[in-house]
């Protein structure tokens, strides 16, 4: 049953050329029964991992700007260093309404920037 959820949902965010994660985290609490917590934990997983096997396939190939890789990597990983102390006070319910606010205003940027 998860193969064939994992399946679709690679299949629709490959087709419209989203990251996924605005896909992979509803369908991981609907149909995964996870928490809004361990959904977000697990699409961030699941992303990292993609972006790696993106990166090592591109390595040998690009010419990589190695400070600006390096200083938005480090800009990173202070965000998720923040992040990770926020989740510790925010409880999952006001995580996922935030969640779905977030989503919205994105869709709406981005409709609005394709219809301008």
């Amino acid at each position: 049953k998860i193969i064939f959820q994992a399946a679709v949902i690679g299949f629709f965010t490959g087709l419209i050329g989203a990251g996924g994660g605005f896909v992979i985290v509803p369908a991981l609490i609907v149909l995964g029964n996870l928490s809004m917590k361990q959904a977000v934990g697990t699409s961030l997983f699941i992303i990292s991992i993609n972006s790696l096997i993106g990166f090592s396939g591109d390595f040998g190939h690009l010419d990589i700007d190695w400070p600006f890789l390096i200083s938005f990597t480090s800009i990173a990983i202070i965000g998720i260093l923040i992040g990770t102390s926020l989740a510790h006070r925010v409880e999952g319910a006001k995580l996922k309404k935030g969640f779905g606010w977030f989503v919205l205003v994105m869709g709406l940027f981005i409709l609005l920037k394709e219809l301008l």
